[in-house]
């Protein structure tokens, strides 16, 4: 197979995972919300990262310790950074709804997260791909941003919502915030690139398989984030017997697989990206969350999330063949 097609067929794979691990969030009763999301970050962050990397990269360790440790501690920090905007992302929704928080964080995510990595290639400006580059992210903000205006219309028909203005004004602010922050898990995985090439130049990994040694790098540091929180929450809501309630296991079973599905999703990614060459991050990004939304929406479609909403469904399918039309805009910039 072509090495590109084989980078975008990796992709919309990691799209399909990306998009579905959500589905496991509606089973987290009767655990509280801080033992099943300690168990879903640290099965996601810490050991399936760590397990898949160590069975394709025996020297992981090795390899990562020869890394400078400015690039380990920026790859980190972005990792870190990007668990605050995740925390962010569970405050707004409670302030204005999923439909508003989802479309304004996956819009800013997906372009903040491209461009940054974009302007760190020396010469960002002469790249004869650039100005495609900046249509398909813009195309990708306008499809996001329609998809959102549908949710909030379905939101409309199926709730009375009782939230106040300035409630939604502040959950706006917190919601762009939480965007912003959510890109640095991309632009970390893009700065722990040097990581990757000592694993390839050194090691001889192969470059696909090296991806993985720069998702433990920075998913440590999105661990430390999130797993410090749901301690937080441990302490304050004095939980720490949340584990010995009955029939839990089910919601452990999906904190689990959740964690699995999230993390496949940036490994698979990860290995598509690094097949696309330098511009792999820049790109692979956007069409990654891109397809994601459709994919999330297809499975909200199936569990019933659209009925007795046609005019705000069909709004839905404008933004969706929005974002169609910018992924393979994207595609093009980088083939």
């Amino acid at each position: 197979m072509d090495t590109y097609l084989l980078a975008i067929v990796l992709i919309v794979f990691a799209s399909f995972f990306q998009g579905t691990f959500g589905l496991g969030m509606k089973h987290i009763a009767p655990l509280k919300w801080e033992a099943w999301w300690i168990v879903h970050t640290f099965t996601a962050m810490i050991l399936f990262p760590l397990i898949w990397a160590l069975i394709v990269i025996p020297n992981l360790f090795e390899i990562i310790s020869q890394a400078e440790s400015n690039t380990l501690f920026l790859a980190a920090f972005y990792g870190f950074l990007w668990g605050i905007g995740g925390i962010l992302f569970g405050v707004s929704v409670e302030k204005t709804g999923i439909s508003i928080t989802y479309g304004i964080v996956m819009g800013l995510a997906a372009s903040v997260g491209s461009i940054i990595p974009l302007f760190q290639i020396e010469g960002a400006f002469e790249q004869p791909s650039f100005p495609i580059i900046m249509i398909g992210v813009a195309l990708l903000l306008v499809g996001v941003a329609i998809t959102a205006i549908a949710g909030v219309q379905r939101d409309k028909l199926h709730s009375k919502s009782t939230t106040t203005t300035k409630s939604i004004k502040i959950g706006v602010l917190i919601a762009v915030a939480s965007g912003v922050l959510s890109a640095f898990l991309n632009v970390g995985f893009s700065n722990a690139a040097p990581v990757a090439a000592i694993a390839v130049n050194e090691y001889g990994v192969d470059a696909k398989d090296a991806s993985l040694a720069s998702w433990v790098v920075v998913l440590l540091g999105a661990f430390v984030m999130n797993g410090g929180y749901a301690l937080y929450l441990f302490t304050k809501n004095k939980s720490w017997d949340a584990f010995t309630i009955p029939n839990k296991g089910k919601a452990l079973k999906w904190a689990v697989v959740a964690g699995i599905f999230w993390f496949a999703a940036l490994g698979v990614y990860g290995q598509g990206a690094a097949l696309m060459g330098n511009l792999g991050p820049v790109v692979g990004w956007p069409i990654l969350l891109g397809l994601a939304l459709i994919i999330s929406n297809i499975w909200g479609y199936r569990e019933g999330e659209w009925k007795n909403a046609a005019k705000p469904f069909k709004i839905l399918l404008g933004g969706l063949a929005v974002l169609i039309i910018a992924i393979c805009i994207l595609g093009y910039a980088n083939y």
